[in-house]
């Protein structure tokens, strides 16, 4: 017999965890990404600037420092997106996303500048590092932002056909 009162989907993830696993691969992704640029030479930022003032040696150079770096990315990553999912989660739209992006750029780039000395300030930077920040900034707000607001905007037009 089939039994109407049981499911046979998986129960949805609840958005807090949702959240935090955009955070992490939002993270980790675009931290990969932004190391390919530093690899083809489209930015003049390492991807282990993150390491360079709190760790000693020079594995934070090679590769394991690159690997780890691009983990720290994705938990602090999990932070950006709880803050996105506090504060603007309920504006439609990429724009806001785009936002989120280029001003995470301006906090990193301005504000937390002096905490990463392997960051020249901005007027000493290349044309090439700051268009590439900027683009990988705007794409990372572009996917926490639109992926978060899909998921809300979604739950809210579930909530409402479960209701009527």
């Amino acid at each position: 017999m089939f039994d109407e009162q049981k499911s046979v989907y998986p129960k949805a993830m609840s958005f807090p965890a949702m959240v935090f696993w955009t955070g992490l691969f939002g993270g980790i992704f675009w931290g990969t990404i932004g190391s390919i640029t530093y690899y083809f030479n489209m930015t003049q930022i390492r991807p282990s600037v993150i390491l360079e003032e709190w760790v000693m040696g020079n594995w934070k150079y090679g590769w394991i420092g690159t690997v780890v770096s691009i983990v720290i990315f994705g938990i602090l990553s999990i932070g950006a997106a709880f803050f996105y999912y506090a504060l603007l989660r309920k504006f439609p739209g990429m724009w806001f996303g785009i936002g989120y992006g280029i001003l995470l750029f301006l906090i990193v780039f301005f504000v937390l500048n002096p905490l990463f000395p392997g960051i020249k300030p901005i007027g000493d930077l290349n044309r090439d590092t700051i268009i590439s920040s900027i683009c990988l900034y705007t794409l990372y707000g572009i996917f926490i932002g639109y992926s978060i607001n899909y998921e809300y905007q979604n739950r809210i037009v579930q909530e409402n056909e479960a209701a009527s």
